[in-house]
């Protein structure tokens, strides 16, 4: 099968426009949805128990063949990675109530699977993304 070229945009180390608004300590992602600092989202992200379970997760991933998924496990929530093709990647989410699939190339979603190493620490700045998910949370009725 051939594999094909994607021509859609998506969030690249190497992209002008800032997407990441950073990583919290609990490894959500936050993004700035297409670069627009208004509209913030947080992905759940790689957390794992060791590094053994890391190197298997980023081994895991390398090996995804187009229209193959992987799923990451956490506690409340689950994050399905799609690989659209060889240098495509997306991630399911709801942005707004809209099912909505954030594109990523290889490189960039594999720096943000190496955040999960036990070892690896957030920037100061984003401590405070952490304070303010839990915020967040408090805002969120209890029971539905």
């Amino acid at each position: 099968m051939l594999d094909s070229f994607v021509l859609a945009p998506r969030y690249g180390m190497d992209d002008e426009s800032i997407w990441l608004k950073g990583i919290d300590p609990s490894r959500n992602y936050w993004l700035y949805i297409n670069g627009v600092q208004e509209l913030t989202t947080t992905l759940p992200g790689l957390v794992v128990a060791d590094v053994e379970m890391w190197i298997a997760k980023i081994k895991e991933f390398r090996g995804l063949q187009p229209q193959e998924k992987m799923q990451l496990e956490r506690a409340a929530s689950t994050l399905t990675i799609h690989c659209v093709s060889s240098n495509c990647y997306a991630i399911e989410a709801e942005v707004q109530g809209a099912p909505v699939w954030h594109l990523f190339d290889k490189e960039t979603l594999e720096s943000l699977l190496r955040t999960a190493h036990p070892d690896w620490m957030c920037a100061p700045q984003d401590v405070e993304l952490g304070r303010e998910l839990i915020m967040q949370s408090f805002s969120q009725p209890a029971y539905v």
